[in-house]
């Protein structure tokens, strides 16, 4: 009989040395609290997470620059008391250039040198027509353009696995993504995904487009499936049917739903490392358990407990 296996192990990179891993470039997404039970909840999360030496967190910016207040406001806190670098969301919906300039030199003077750039939804919500302000940016390459003019911002901008609903066409959609990088975007950050077929068919047709600029995976842990999916939908993010039946049944099996959360975004974001992709932003939803042990799985730890 052969000593030979029959199935072989292939090597795999999510299971590398700690020092190996620590090469991967992680961030984190916040949004503004809205009430100060949920502001604390906020600054716990950072504090949590801070420590495993982010690349930056950001923080949103509402429909319509309804939270522009407040997300000014936690950012320019993140930057002076936390020690980690924050970017701040900026979109272009119904505001004058002007008004949307006064931001950026607002955080220019703060010391906020990262931008996430978005052209933004409307206040209407998520999928309904977008329409410029007749003295504002037309669009996210517009607003990049716009914002290098101000400073040396880092920018980020986004892009979508799946295609953004507005969009035509595939070529339509890499035309415009290349139009914001030329403009001066760092890197391109990618709407949720559950597929990761999806993301790596997606960097494909980037580069053949000749988008050669970093693009992030944006991974969104299941922290509510029902909450989740419905924002997919909304968005144009699919949820894959094997993802979708790991939930049934768990609406009231809280405990449950966590573990199967947790699983189901370890798969994820270990088969992606496994494939090469080594930088990840993670929407938090401003809750760091799982996120901190997502990040473990990819060999961070605290820097204070590194020995």
């Amino acid at each position: 009989m052969s000593d030979t296996p029959i199935f072989s192990t292939p090597d795999r990179l999510s299971r590398q040395s700690e020092k190996e891993l620590a090469k991967l470039d992680l961030s984190f997404e916040f949004f503004p609290p809205k009430t100060d039970k949920m502001e604390a909840r906020f600054w716990e999360t950072l504090e949590r997470l801070a420590p495993l030496s982010p690349r930056f967190v950001s923080v949103t910016y509402g429909a319509g620059g309804t939270t522009r207040g407040r997300t000014t406001k936690m950012v320019s806190r993140i930057e002076k008391e936390s020690g980690v670098k924050a970017a701040a969301h900026l979109t272009c919906v119904g505001a004058t250039k002007e008004e949307v300039n006064e931001v950026v030199r607002g955080y220019k003077d703060a010391g906020v040198s990262r931008i996430v750039a978005l052209r933004g939804d409307p206040p209407e919500g998520v999928g309904q027509p977008f329409q410029p302000h007749p003295e504002g940016y037309r669009n996210a390459a517009d607003l990049v353009a716009g914002i290098r003019t101000i400073g040396n911002f880092d920018i980020s901008v986004a892009c979508y696995p799946e295609k953004h609903p507005q969009s035509p066409d595939w070529y339509a959609e890499f035309e415009n993504l290349k139009r914001k990088i030329d403009a001066g975007a760092s890197r391109a950050i990618t709407q949720m995904f559950f597929d990761n077929e999806l993301y790596l068919r997606f960097v494909d047709r980037a580069r053949n487009a000749g988008i050669e600029a970093p693009i992030v995976a944006g991974i969104q842990p299941i922290h509510n499936f029902t909450q989740i999916s419905n924002f997919a939908g909304r968005c144009g993010a699919t949820i894959p049917k094997w993802v979708a039946e790991r939930f049934e049944g768990l609406e009231d099996d809280p405990e449950t739903h966590a573990l199967v959360a947790a699983a189901v975004a370890a798969e994820q974001v270990t088969e992606l490392v496994d494939r090469g992709v080594t930088e990840f932003h993670f929407y938090t939803m401003n809750r760091s358990p799982l996120v901190y042990a997502l990040a473990r799985l990819l060999g961070r730890r605290p820097e204070n407990s590194r020995g």
